[in-house]
């Protein structure tokens, strides 16, 4: 969003503390390495190899992003894995094949092991101790040790001091062997099966001339990352090994995948350390296509392969190293529903909670997160039905919530509020904070709460009490707010809106609204002000034609803890509490696997295999391969504005073409590897019909960059019918770390190939080519709101051909049918002013697509939009920044 001022510098806090005292120790840490290593390579000469290195790795915990797992297995004595500050803890190894384990090497940071285990597993499920003490001295340990297995596990159940568990490097050393029944066949299985490719260098570099037997042709692609090949069996076959003629243009990290039915894919190998030439990788799969995912090149140019040639047969070569089935993951912890684990950053609160003692926890939290923007910190601060006295006062990554059915149920006297004073009073960065399911009665003599907010700050099924009382959308007197979301929601008194420039509100009942910017939209909203766009800027839409509320956690009267989904409404108005009785289903949660940062995907995966929903604790949730959700009807709930981070170039989370999956309070994060896209709904081509039983996403959010580099082609891509978003912020990164037009690169927020796809509250901003686009029918949008992005060097580095630029929201020409309305697209071209929009909106001249209530903002007059939609509407530019129109056609 815009700011007007630099931040301010964000305060130490306790961890940058410790980063000091590791830097203290740092001498004397470099020279005990150096003195380690000596002793290691003496003791270590006649050892076996080391097979760890570079090898997947997963753990219980992380202290923060900087000392992720792969840190003890990248060779480098620089970097290291740190855990939470709390025990046990582990840190697993998957060789990738079955392995003779014969020493083991532990390269302690000052935060050391007292007591701990070695352990090995065929399956990542069942663990065998090969090593074990209570009195573990840290340093460097050289470990002889005798085991068998794929995988390797640092079981830490007790700390030696008061921080977690850090390793500079964990090394096994060891030697594959073993046999597998069966025989591995000497065919090439592949070779003149049809082949495609995500892309190719040119008509002479096609995919077939990977499987044409032909040593001297080769597929080459384009110099880009993520891509891909794919091969076609043609049936079902068992895979016992695939080979790879590498060209010098290699990749250095990629899967080899396979799939039964050319949409759900698994990992069959994975690598971050290629080294090109000829990889010969044995395998134990039953698939039809075969494909090889690269999402880091080796060099600067394509991916390149002179052959790829796939051996089948009942079981790999009696001489080769055999591959271990696919991980299953860790077991699947059962759920205590009266008692559940919530993760150490939730914190609930009963009425007999000493209200010193419910206080000082809420100023704890805001003092570390009040300016905490980009943090791995997060929290949900969460109250039982009563009555309580608390200043709630929310930073950044803060959720609070009530744990009643009704906001009634759960009564606090004082605030439930967001500040900007940090910002000089500008919130045009108060971003990703929730306040849900609650009621505040304002202390005596108080009549005005605040919620200054801009983008991914829910204010959802909260109850402002006391018809003279009135709750402020900015600061009060000074600074901006820009853009927020609020449903389900009663505000007794008035709701004043003041800076913010775009508001949206939904399924509300309010007491009264005072103020206009650009873009306020009221839908289904009781109290809501006159229809008059665009002075002032109110849209007032009647009712709400399919919306289904987003779940939320409560304890029922027994003490349990429950999940309630909400049921479909149509054409719907007013709240669903309110002297109401909310209809819906419950969810006993020991229904849900609670996901906690660290638990591997692959375990995500078999909980949502044996008909799982997911609670996903407050934290950053690191993934390397998609989470799949195939079952109708999965409920997916984060706490605490949980963040689903895809490493390694993979997709974040896919869902299938099903009925009624539910997602709800979770953040998509872009890692440094290009991802394909962060968020899939529905694989390509899907085609059922949802209408009785959607798909629905609530406050759900991406980022790319921001934390450090992020990079993501796509964000969220919808290719499944009649799916509802609710409140919705895709936000590249326009300040932070790991930003700039070449950094956290980023085509497309949000790509709706389905039908009849409904938006409410629809937030895009700053992505490098279409914000949005739309290729399904029947699609509908209520309210949008966009920035371009700010940080394109000149004109001619953001040109769609021989258009200045690309359209905030681009209709497909061949689409027929389409509604939008609300809709705000602004500019600010920091780099170079005179850098032109060409138009927001670009659509089909067609009488089935409408667009209403459109404005065109050049914010501070930096930068130009030519036309708002197509070629109609005014120019926004210096001296004339803000256009309006009403309708179009």
């Amino acid at each position: 969003m815009r700011t007007d001022a630099p931040p301010p510098e964000v305060p130490e806090t306790k961890h940058r503390t410790r980063v000091r005292r590791h830097a203290a120790i740092a001498g004397l840490a470099a020279a005990a390495l150096v003195a380690a290593a000596l002793t290691v390579s003496t003791a270590a000469h006649a050892a076996d190899p080391v097979i760890s290195q570079g090898k997947p790795v997963t753990a219980s915990s992380v202290e923060n992003a900087g000392t992720p797992a792969t840190a003890a297995v990248d060779g480098n004595a620089g970097t290291r894995w740190a855990s939470a500050f709390a025990d046990p803890q582990w840190i697993r190894i998957d060789l990738g094949a079955t392995a003779t384990i014969t020493q083991v090497t532990l390269n302690w940071e000052a935060a050391y092991a007292r007591s701990f285990q070695l352990q090995t597993s065929a399956d990542g499920n069942t663990w065998t101790n090969i090593y074990s003490t209570t009195t573990g001295a840290g340093g460097t340990q050289v470990l002889p040790v005798t085991g068998s297995g794929r995988y390797v596990r640092m079981n830490g159940t007790a700390r030696a001091t008061a921080y977690g568990y850090s390793l500079w490097e964990f090394q096994v050393h060891g030697t594959f062997g073993g046999t597998n029944p069966g025989t591995c066949g000497t065919t090439n299985a592949a070779q003149g099966k049809p082949a495609t490719a995500s892309s190719t260098q040119g008509a002479g570099f096609p995919a077939s001339a990977a499987v044409d037997g032909n040593a001297g042709t080769r597929w080459s692609s384009a110099a880009s990352d993520p891509q891909w090949i794919r091969i076609d069996l043609g049936s079902v076959q068992n895979i016992c090994q695939v080979v790879l003629q590498w060209e010098a243009a290699y990749g250095r990290a990629f899967q080899i995948q396979t799939s039964t039915n050319d949409s759900t894919w698994t990992n069959i190998y994975s690598t971050t350390t290629g080294t090109g030439g000829t990889q010969t990788i044995n395998a134990n799969a039953s698939a039809r296509y075969l494909r090889v995912y690269g999402t880091a090149r080796g060099t600067a140019y394509g991916y390149s392969l002179w052959e790829i040639r796939i051996f089948t047969g009942t079981g790999t070569n009696p001489t080769d190293p055999p591959t271990d089935p696919p991980p299953t993951g860790e077991p699947v912890e059962p759920t205590d529903p009266r008692n559940p684990n919530l993760g150490a950053n939730t914190f609930v609160f009963d009425p007999s909670t000493p209200t010193s003692t419910i206080q000082s926890r809420l100023n704890t939290i805001f003092t570390q997160q009040e300016t905490n923007q980009f943090g791995p910190q997060r929290y949900a601060v969460l109250f039982k039905p009563g009555n309580y006295t608390a200043d709630v006062n929310l930073g950044f990554f803060t959720q609070v919530a009530g744990l009643g059915m009704s906001p009634d149920d759960v009564n606090l006297n004082g605030h439930v509020r967001a500040e900007a004073f940090w910002f000089g009073g500008n919130a045009t960065q108060n971003f990703w904070r929730a306040a849900e399911n609650l009621s505040v009665t304002l202390p005596a003599g108080v009549s005005v709460e605040r919620w200054a907010v801009s983008q991914a700050a829910p204010y959802r099924r909260m109850h402002l009490r006391g018809g003279g009382n009135q709750i402020q959308l900015w600061n009060g007197g000074d600074g901006w707010s820009s853009g927020g979301f609020m449903a389900d929601t009663k505000i007794d008194g008035m709701v004043v809106s003041g800076s913010q420039q775009q508001w949206y509100s939904r399924n509300s009942e309010f007491g009264s609204w005072s103020g206009s910017v650009w873009n306020m939209v009221f839908q289904g909203v009781a109290g809501a002000p006159p229809n008059h766009f665009p002075n002032p800027s109110h849209t007032v839409i009647a009712n709400t034609p399919v919306v289904r509320e987003k779940p939320f956690l409560y304890v029922d009267g027994s003490g349990e803890y429950r999940v309630f989904v909400p049921a479909l409404r149509t054409n719907s108005s007013g709240t669903t509490w309110f002297n109401k009785t909310p209809a819906g289903s419950s969810l006993s949660l020991s229904t849900f696997f609670i996901v906690r940062p660290g638990t591997p995907v692959a375990t995500i995966n078999l909980a949502l295999a044996q008909g799982k929903n997911l609670l996903f604790t407050p934290g950053v949730h690191h993934v390397n391969q998609p989470i799949q959700v195939n079952r109708a009807n999965t409920v997916i709930l984060g706490l605490g504005l949980a963040t689903i981070q895809a490493d390694n170039g993979s997709v974040g989370m896919r869902i299938a073409d099903v009925d009624g999956v539910k997602v709800g309070g979770i953040m998509f994060e872009a890692g440094a590897t290009n991802s394909p896209v962060l968020m899939e709904v529905g694989p390509a081509g899907s085609s059922a019909d949802h209408a009785a039983n959607p798909v629905s996403l609530h406050d759900v959010f991406f980022r790319i960059g921001g934390p450090g580099v992020g990079r993501a082609t796509n964000s969220l891509t919808v290719n499944s019918d009649d799916v509802i978003g609710d409140h919705m912020w895709l936000w590249r990164a326009d300040h932070g770390d790991g930003v700039g037009w070449s950094v956290n690169t980023a085509d497309t927020g949000l790509t709706v190939n389905g039908d009849d796809v409904t938006m409410y509250g629809l937030f895009v901003e700053h992505f490098q080519k279409y914000q949005t686009i739309w290729n399904g029918e029947r699609g509908r949008t209520y309210f949008y709101q966009n920035e371009f992005p700010y940080e394109m060097p000149n004109q001619a580095a953001w040109m769609n051909g021989s258009t200045r630029g690309y359209a905030a929201y681009k209709v497909n020409d061949a689409v027929n049918e389409h509604y939008a309305i609300g809709l705000g697209s602004y500019c600010v071209f920091t780099l170079d002013e005179s850098v032109v929009a060409e138009r927001s909106f670009e659509v089909p001249t067609k009488p089935g697509v409408r667009f209403q209530n459109m404005v065109t903002v050049s914010l501070g007059g930096q930068g130009t939009i030519n036309r708002i939609i197509n070629n109609t509407g005014g120019t926004a530019r210096r001296g004339a920044e803000i256009q309006y129109l009403n309708n179009y056609p």
